[in-house]
C-alpha cells in the first residue's frame, strides 16, 4: 500500500499527482531528474510551527534555515510568510537578500569565516553568530556591530548521523562553555550594545527531549553571562535540527508537545535569571520544505544478476547525495504504477561510475520497466542544493506546484554550463 508524507500528494488512477499536477506530466515537459517543489506544503509547515510557538509566548522568530533549499521561489514564499531566515554563508546572505528579506531578518551563522566574508557581512547590516574567539576579535577589529549574537556548544549532541551532530565535545561549531562569557566581555568592551545567544545541537532529531537539555545549559549560560557583565539578551535561539520521518516505521515530531515543553523552561528560566523578555528562536529547515520536495527520476534499465535485481535509474548521488554520504532511507514510489501490486525486489542504481552510487536497496516495489518514473520522497531538504556536476553532468531543473498549476523555478544545466568559468592555460593553446 503506497502512503505520502501529506494530502497534497495523492493517488489518481494509479498516477502520483502533487498538489493537482500529475507527476508524469512534468517528466514529459522538463525531463528528468527534476526537482519538484509544493508551495503549500512549505506554507503549511512554516504556520504549524509558528502558530504552535507563538500562542504559548508573544515574541517568537521564526528562522528558516536556508542550507536546507535556497531555491530563490523557496525563499520568496518564506519571506511572504514574514519568517527569518538564517544563513551559513555569504552566498546564502546574498540570496536571502535577493528574495526580499531585510537585514533585520537575516542572521549568519557561519564557522571558520574569512576577513572578507566578515566585512561584507558588517556592510550587510546582518547579526552575525560568532562562532570562536578568534572570529570576534577579527570582526572587532574591522568594527563593531551594534548587535552580536554568541553561538554556544552546549555540549549536549543529536542527530540523524554522526556527521550532522554540532555540539558535544567533537562538534567544531561554536564556542565551549568556559569561553563564553569572555566572548561577551570582549564584545561589550568593544562597543557592541546589544546581545543574543544561540546554539545547534545537530539535525533530524526525532524527538523532543534533545533539545530540552541543551536548553537548560543554554539559558544557565546567559544567566551567567548577565550576572557577571550585567548584559541583556535580545534573543535566545535554540537553533533548528527537527527532524521528519523518512522511513515507514518513523513518527513526525509532535510541534505542539515541542513548544509546550521548549516555552514551559524557556518561560520559567528567563523569569528566575531576570532575563527580561527576549524573543524565543528556532531554526527549523528541513521541517519546512523536506516533505514538501520530490525527485523524479526516469528508469534507463532494469538488470538482473544471480544475487539482485537493478533499477538503473538517471539520478545519482551526484543528483541526492543522502543516501550515499549517510546512508539515508527515502520513500520511492512508481509515479505511473500506484495502483500495481508491489511483488519484486530491487536496487535503485544511479549512473555514476561510482559503486556507491545506491539511490535505495532491497526496496519492494511493482515489476519495473524502461520508462517507468520512480518519485523519491521527502527530497526538498538538502536535495538540490548538495548537487554537483560529479562525472561531469548537467545538473538538474527544479519546477513549482500549486493547486494543479506549475512553474520553471531553475533551469536545466547544459553541457555549455560546464565550461562557464573555464580557462585553458594559455601554453596549452
Amino acid at each position: 500500500m503506497v502512503s505520502f508524507p501529506h494530502e497534497l500528494f495523492e493517488n489518481r488512477n494509479g498516477t502520483l499527482y502533487l498538489d493537482g499536477v500529475p507527476a508524469t506530466t512534468l517528466a514529459e515537459v522538463f525531463d528528468t531528474p527534476l526537482y519538484i517543489m509544493c508551495e503549500q506544503r512549505i506554507r503549511d509547515n512554516f504556520r504549524r510551527i509558528y502558530s504552535a510557538l507563538s500562542v504559548r509566548y508573544d515574541k517568537v522568530r521564526v528562522y528558516y534555515s536556508a542550507k536546507a533549499n535556497t531555491n530563490l521561489s523557496v525563499l520568496k514564499i518564506l519571506e511572504s510568510e514574514e519568517a527569518y531566515v538564517d544563513t551559513v554563508s555569504t552566498g546564502e546572505v546574498f540570496l536571502a537578500s535577493q528574495a526580499g528579506f531585510p537585514p533585520d531578518r537575516i542572521l549568519f551563522t557561519g564557522t571558520s569565516v574569512r576577513d572578507d566574508e566578515l566585512e561584507y557581512l558588517l556592510d550587510w547590516d546582518v547579526t552575525i553568530n560568532i562562532d570562536s574567539l578568534s572570529q570576534l576579535k577579527r570582526l572587532l577589529r574591522l568594527r563593531a556591530p551594534n548587535i552580536i549574537s554568541v553561538r554556544v556548544n552546549p555540549e549536549v549532541g543529536a542527530g540523524h548521523h554522526e556527521h550532522v551532530i554540532t555540539a558535544g565535545k567533537n562538534s567544531k561549531f561554536g564556542i565551549w562553555e568556559e569561553d563564553v562569557v569572555e566572548a561577551y566581555r570582549i564584545a561589550k568592551e568593544a562597543g557592541v550594545e546589544k546581545f543574543g545567544i544561540h546554539m545547534h545541537i545537530g539535525s533530524g532529531i526525532l524527538s523532543v527531549e534533545p533539545f530540552l537539555s541543551a536548553e537548560e545549559k543554554l539559558l544557565e549560560i546567559a544567566y551567567r553571562a548577565r550576572k557577571t557583565l550585567g548584559i541583556n539578551f535580545e534573543f535566545v535561539d535554540i537553533g533548528g535540527g527537527i527532524g521528519v520521518p523518512y522511513k515507514p516505521e518513523e513518527k513526525p515530531v509532535d510541534i505542539t508537545l515541542f513548544a509546550e515543553k521548549v516555552l514551559e523552561i524557556f518561560k520559567k528560566r528567563i523569569k528566575e535569571y531576570d532575563l527580561g523578555e527576549p524573543f524565543f528562536c528556532v531554526e527549523p529547515g528541513r521541517y519546512i520544505v523536506c516533505d514538501a520536495g520530490v525527485l523524479l527520476t526516469s528508469v534507463n534499465t532494469v538488470k538482473s544478476t544471480p544475487f539482485k535485481k537493478f533499477v538503473g535509474v538517471d539520478a545519482g548521488f551526484n543528483t541526492l547525495i543522502r543516501p550515499a554520504m549517510y546512508g539515508s532511507y527515502h520513500p520511492i514510489v512508481v509515479a505511473n504504477k500506484l495502483n500495481e501490486p508491489e511483488e519484486e525486489i530491487y536496487d535503485v542504481a544511479g549512473p555514476l561510475c561510482e559503486s556507491g552510487d545506491i539511490l535505495a536497496k532491497e526496496r519492494k516495489l511493482p515489476k519495473i520497466e524502461e520508462g517507468d518514473i520512480l518519485a523519491i520522497l521527502n527530497a526538498g531538504a538538502y536535495g538540490f542544493v548538495m548537487s554537483s556536476n560529479y562525472n561531469s553532468r548537467p545538473r538538474c531543473t527544479e519546477v513549482l506546484v500549486k493547486r494543479g498549476r506549475y512553474a520553471l523555478i531553475r533551469e536545466k544545466e547544459t553541457f555549455k554550463t560546464l565550461l562557464d568559468g573555464q580557462k585553458v592555460a594559455p601554453w596549452l593553446k
